[in-house]
């Protein structure tokens, strides 16, 4: 056993309990999240600044595979940028081992969809087409 994840080896899960195809992605980015902070004054204390955090900001996650036709998580996806109609749902990614038996996971709440596009389609290249989804959510936690 490695004493370091494998990063190319995950598993992304909906909370509609999506089909097997839907689960599979080639890449996932944005997993990020920092504390915001907001500057005080002290009067009378010049030589710095108070620093208070203030929140948490995440950025945005990017799901990223190869175009399916019929598919669920697509479906779900269309709906709120297509018709405006936005159903949110958790979506945990899990990193995984040689074995497929998780290293860590991270539960993602109330995702909902905010940009889907596609590669860009050329007759004179033999490539497969990827689609990309991008979501935005409440919050994130390490489960």
């Amino acid at each position: 056993m490695r004493n370091f994840p494998v990063v190319f080896h995950f598993k992304v899960e909906f909370g509609t309990g999506s089909a097997d195809q839907d689960n599979r992605f080639q890449e996932v980015t944005g997993l990020s999240a920092e504390v915001t902070t907001e500057e005080f004054k002290e009067g009378g204390l010049n030589d710095h600044v108070h620093k208070l955090p203030t929140g948490a900001k995440y950025g945005n996650l990017v799901l990223k595979r190869g175009f399916i036709h019929d598919s669920e998580v697509g479906g779900w996806v269309r709906k709120a940028v297509e018709q405006f109609n936005f159903e949110p749902l958790d979506v945990s990614i899990s990193l995984l081992d040689e074995e497929s038996n998780p290293l860590a996971s991270w539960l993602f709440v109330d995702a909902y969809p905010v940009k889907w596009s596609l590669s860009d389609l050329k007759a004179q290249e033999n490539a497969m087409a990827i689609e990309s989804m991008e979501l935005v959510y409440k919050s994130f936690r390490k489960v």
